[in-house]
């Protein structure tokens, strides 16, 4: 596959804003919601572009109450809005709301949204509505079991997350993070993803509670570029890198190229050139400091390289920047 120039340069012009509505019901999870909305807050900041927009919805409009005691407001009733995706997400008592209103509203809703993602529990929901039939889908690892009794015509996987579109699922909280990142990665490419993901702390580490994670080719990569956020004034040279990770330098480079279409030099690149293009815009530091935290030699090097990433220099970029203001 062949890559522009310019590939780097994700943020298109011609980008537009994608909807989401979110449909919450009393007791849903707090950190499911935070999970699913930060990460689009996060590629709208970074990007400086309105890549999404997003409404809570109930069923009826009326308030909801999370399982912690948070009360939302939602902007709309479900059948008052359409767009491109619907999250649809229980959490707790999910089965209390597989009522007659909830199916006819989903089902009513699935002309409105190009596709139905449930989150959690919500494939529960998307089930019981005849929604999931012939597809395939994940819910909470609680109710796998359960889930694929109850529902023998949806194809059950116990996958994190699954993009069956115009159907997508995912298991819980912190799997409801990596699927909206991967719809990030789909829309708007791996770099922004990976930038999002940084601002999370994502992949820091193999979770705790999941150590395959760590074995998967999804987590080595995860954490080479966690390595490299880390190593940013001393750039660490690719071999120890990919020994540091237990991967032979050959195997790391093909991951880099399947997931990004370059190397892991080029990406060790990009990184450094992102965390230069943030201090440029949220410090006072100088180029000549700016180069030097970003492994650079002088501030020469770094004009050059950030202008050709960029398309701008780093002192252009901060006059750009003061006269938006």
């Amino acid at each position: 596959m062949q890559f522009s120039a310019n590939f780097m340069q994700i943020w298109k012009s011609s980008d537009a804003t994608r909807t989401v509505g979110i449909l919450l019901f009393d007791a849903f999870s707090n950190l499911c919601l935070a999970n699913a909305v930060e990460p689009l807050r996060a590629a709208n900041t970074l990007s400086g572009k309105p890549l999404y927009r997003w409404s809570f919805l109930s069923l009826d409009g009326d308030g909801v109450v999370s399982s912690s005691g948070l009360p939302v407001q939602p902007h709309a009733a479900l059948g008052h809005e359409r767009g491109d995706y619907l999250f649809v997400m229980p959490s707790y008592r999910f089965k209390t709301h597989a009522t007659s209103a909830c199916h006819l509203g989903l089902r009513a809703a699935r002309s409105r949204y190009r596709t139905l993602v449930g989150m959690d529990m919500g494939s529960w929901l998307l089930a019981s509505s005849g929604l999931l039939d012939g597809h395939t889908a994940t819910i909470h690892w609680d109710e796998l079991v359960h889930f694929a009794e109850t529902f023998p015509a949806v194809h059950v996987t116990e996958d994190r997350f699954v993009l069956d579109s115009p159907i997508m699922s995912c298991g819980g909280a912190t799997t409801t993070f990596e699927l909206v990142l991967k719809l990030i990665e789909q829309h708007h490419g791996p770099m922004l993803a990976l930038e999002v993901s940084a601002l999370f702390m994502f992949g820091e580490k193999a979770s705790w509670f999941d150590p395959q994670m760590k074995a998967t080719r999804a987590g080595k990569l995860r954490m080479a570029a966690a390595l490299m956020r880390r190593n940013i004034e001393v750039p660490v040279a690719i071999p120890d890198l990919a020994q540091r990770i237990g991967l032979p330098e050959k195997s790391l480079s093909k991951l880099c190229n399947e997931a990004y279409g370059f190397g892991p030099a080029r990406l060790y690149q990009a990184i450094r050139l992102r965390e230069a293009r943030r201090l440029c815009l949220n410090t006072g530091f100088s180029v000549e400091e700016i180069s030097a935290r970003c492994g650079y030699l002088n501030a020469s090097a770094l004009t050059r390289a950030f202008k050709k990433e960029f398309g701008i220099a780093p002192r252009e970029l901060r006059i750009t920047e003061r006269e938006v203001k």
